[in-house]
């Protein structure tokens, strides 16, 4: 089983008193709590897909930490991991390391990147039924003023028409991309199918 999850930044304490208001009492009580989230849901032969921005710690407090998560790691590197590379980074703790990443899950192709691609490799494929045969899930912008953008530009790609190629028919150009902002499944990581269904559900009510 694969799970996804972005943006935990373990040991952030002004994330959780700032931008995101995690409302945790301190960055002891918050990374207790994601490790809780993680491990109730994730065994030790699944696998997790961290899109960025794993860790504020040193490279020990890192280390300790990848050593707690269930799970075979693998980590696209945000723009906050600065540990990878370090010379006493545990890298062989993960199964890889990468700024992108395109994978198999479910017969689908997942487009991996810690920043969003509104236009990413894929995109217009879809099933004789009309299901999509690529997502694209990305981090970094949490729930801020970037990521409302974000969705206004989804919004616009989904409503804009084309004819595809060998069609007569118009249809709308698809836009299938999904913030896995840890925040919203409640820190904990969720597999393909159930953050596609966590974002259908979301955006209801927004």
């Amino acid at each position: 089983m694969i799970h996804y999850i972005a943006d935990c930044h373990f040991y952030h304490g002004a994330l959780n008193t700032k931008m995101d208001k995690r409302g945790f009492a301190d960055v002891t009580e918050m990374n207790e709590y994601m490790i809780e989230k993680w491990n109730s849901k994730v065994s030790k032969t699944d696998t997790v897909v961290i899109l960025g921005d794993l860790s504020l710690g040193t490279v020990d407090e890192t280390n300790e930490l990848i050593h707690r998560l269930n799970g075979k790691l693998c980590l696209i590197t945000g723009n906050h991991d600065k540990y990878v590379g370090k010379p006493d980074f545990d890298a062989a703790r993960f199964e890889w390391i990468d700024n992108y990443r395109e994978i198999t899950d479910s017969q689908k192709k997942v487009i991996c990147n810690h920043y969003p691609i509104p236009f990413y490799e894929g995109q217009y494929r879809k099933r004789h039924n009309g299901d999509p045969k690529a997502f694209m899930l990305y981090g970094h912008v949490h729930e801020t003023r970037d990521e409302v953008l974000m969705q206004k530009i989804i919004k616009l790609i989904k409503e804009t028409p084309y004819y595809p190629i060998g069609s007569e028919h118009e249809s709308t150009i698809p836009c299938n991309m999904i913030n896995c902002f840890c925040k919203k499944s409640d820190y904990t990581p969720l597999t393909l199918s159930e953050w596609i269904r966590l974002d259908q559900e979301l955006k209801k009510t927004e």
